[in-house]
């Protein structure tokens, strides 16, 4: 009755479906079979791996999660991620369990959980393990660590990327559906394109840094590793929030669109550097077009504010940030730093408070040059690396090609971005070639929701696993917008519309009300207006549904005249959501239109006689 899963490369979804599927006593027990199968399976001679949870470590989480589903009376939908096993990068507090950021010497037993860690812990997920990295998160390459570089899921004569590599590779060979990285100067992106994963890079300060041994505390944030678009996403919404113990978290201003449009625009560098990795730039170029081809209009812009930023996190003052993250190590046991690490470090020491406050303004004027330029465009696409290098190459160029794998990288958390790589066209080798897509810090949620139909496009086995994408599963209902039903002049195409557009309202659907409305023609109303009355005898009342950015909402009501307000619909299918309403004294001298089952239909029927009872078709102006 508890069978463990046999199969690995489960999908949060299936992970639910595989607990959902239990009789409710049978749930816990179903949750230890299955772990212990799974931990059983892993093995610290795996160097992706540092730590793995002990048999009592992973019986307290269990005894945690039976008290969590004991608080919901059974319920585990009320635990999003219950039973699921995930991998924490090790320079991420776990606590009562080691961190050591790859460096022995460092290594501290951490008392409590990173705030992350506990976020997820609370819905449900249990820690099975940590994963190597780039000592003290500097590197993008994934060999300089120690116990040994972790080596590419496809093929091991290539680098893994860094520094968050094993958590990478732990995703990308399906012994975990997710787990965190860290990412300051692509370490959440880099090993997610050489891994065919998906590296979602969220706005600073969304997720707490709280527990996080520091690499660069101003440009540092967790990173969530996944499957799947859908996945990244629910991780990152369960992870993160608000901290006020994080000097650096921020609350989200709720100004962002919940989606890009349908037809977007993206930004794309003008003459991208591959490094003379041709299949590399084959593999963009594919990506380009198939982007084209889902309906995305692409346009060169100068990159050359980009490449000036990124220099400055490795070839500035900014790298003394690095310095004083571990200062106390570098002074007091340096030869316990991996040598190309100290190089690093030590770089920081030669720089002044002066020299600090020059990199400060000049980061200021390039980032906002680059958000002028991304201003005009729905999102910047680029190659997440623009080469992939052998570990032989490696040791020969650690520096150079460690720097190369930054080029688009680098600048992101400079200019305060949010981004999302995303799995892409193969490379003729059959490694894996990724895409990026960057925009203004919030828009972490559109970005997801483009990037769900674009993994589903490209329909790519998941990581290394060989498993096929199953069916997709939604992003969850959004508290950072609010769903809004309109009825009239402000549905799309109409004189009004544009007060949703301008507030960066999205469209989602076209749907119907509950067939408990009536729908009149107001008198003198400009432009022409309907008003929607709830009655005990209707009809179904075609509408379109908006989701507009939860701060933007109290402008758009704002400017909504009598006799119209907002209210709360009923739709056909029982769900409830903002829309339109009208006030019944407005009702005097208004036409009864509720026969053409909306006021597109109407509008029709006034320039064409013969169009009347019909219900809206499906809407595709958008």
């Amino acid at each position: 009755m508890t069978q463990p899963v046999k199969q690995r490369g489960f999908t949060l979804s299936e992970w639910q479906h595989h607990y959902h599927t239990r009789p409710a006593g049978e749930r816990m027990a179903c949750v230890r079979a299955t772990l212990e199968a799974l931990t059983s399976s892993l093995s610290l001679d795996d160097n992706a791996w540092l730590y793995l949870a002990t048999a009592a470590q992973l019986e307290a989480q269990y005894q945690q999660l039976a008290q969590q589903l004991d608080a919901v009376a059974g319920d585990i939908s009320r635990l999003p991620l219950f039973g699921v096993p995930f991998a924490v990068k090790d320079n991420i507090d776990v606590g009562g369990w080691p961190t050591s950021a790859a460096c022995p010497e460092f290594t501290y037993q951490a008392a409590e959980d990173a705030r992350v860690v506990a976020n997820l812990r609370a819905a449900g997920a249990i820690v099975i393990g940590k994963t190597n990295l780039d000592q003290f998160a500097t590197g993008l390459v994934g060999t300089r660590s120690p116990h040994g570089a972790v080596v590419n899921s496809f093929d091991s004569r290539y680098v893994s990327g860094g520094s968050s590599s094993g958590s990478a590779s732990v995703v990308a060979r399906g012994l975990t559906p997710f787990s965190l990285g860290t990412d300051t100067a692509g370490s959440g992106r880099v090993p997610a394109g050489f891994n065919n994963i998906v590296g979602l890079k969220p706005t600073k300060g969304w997720l707490s840094n709280r527990g996080v041994v520091p690499a660069c505390r101003l440009n540092d944030t967790v990173s969530v590793f996944a499957l799947t678009v859908a996945d990244a996403a629910l991780v990152a919404e369960m992870a993160g929030g608000y901290d006020a113990a994080d000097a650096y978290s921020r609350i989200n201003p709720c100004t962002a669109p919940a989606d890009l449009p349908a037809t977007p625009r993206f930004a794309v560098p003008a003459q991208p550097e591959f490094f003379g990795d041709t299949q590399a730039e084959q593999a963009f170029q594919r990506a380009l077009a198939q982007l084209q081809r889902c309906g995305v209009a692409l346009e060169p812009i100068d990159f050359t504010s980009f490449h000036q930023l990124a220099e400055q996190l490795y070839y500035g003052p900014w790298v003394a940030e690095r310095t004083v993250a571990v200062e106390a190590m570098l002074n007091s046991n340096p030869q316990a730093i991996n040598p190309v690490v100290r190089g690093i470090l030590n770089n920081g020491l030669k720089y002044s408070a002066c020299d600090a406050y020059k990199a400060e303004y000049l980061r200021a004027e390039l980032a906002r040059e680059i958000g002028q330029q991304l201003a005009q465009y729905d999102a910047l696409v680029v190659p997440t690396s623009p080469t992939l290098r052998t570990l032989a190459e490696m040791e020969q160029e650690p520096v150079l090609f460690n720097s190369q794998f930054g080029t688009y990288t680098n600048f992101t958390n400079l200019a305060d971005l949010s981004a999302l790589a995303l799995p892409g066209p193969m490379r003729d080798d059959g490694l894996p070639a990724g895409i990026t897509l960057i925009a203004p810090a919030w828009h972490d949620r559109a970005l997801a929701a483009f990037g769900l139909r674009w993994q589903q496009a490209q329909n790519l086995p998941l990581g290394a696993t060989g498993r096929t994408l199953p069916p997709p599963a939604p992003l969850t209902p959004s508290v950072e917008h609010v769903r809004v039903a309109v009825v009239g002049a402000h549905l799309s195409g109409m004189p009004l519309n544009a007060q949703l557009t301008q507030r960066d309202a999205v469209w989602v659907e076209q749907t119907a009300t509950a067939p408990c409305y009536r729908l009149y023609a107001l008198a003198n109303t400009q432009p022409p207006k309907p008003g929607l009355v709830k009655t005990g005898q209707g009809a179904a009342i075609s509408v379109e549904l908006w989701d507009i950015p939860l701060a933007r909402f109290g402008e758009f009501v704002a400017e909504i005249p009598a006799p119209l307000g907002i209210g709360t619909l009923l739709l056909a299918d029982g769900r409830r959501v903002k829309g339109f309403i009208c006030e019944p004294w407005a009702l005097e001298g208004a036409l009864d239109i509720t026969e053409f089952g909306g006021w597109r239909n109407y509008t029709r029927h006034l320039s064409d006689p013969g169009v009347v009872g019909s219900v809206d078709s499906p809407q595709s102006l958008t």
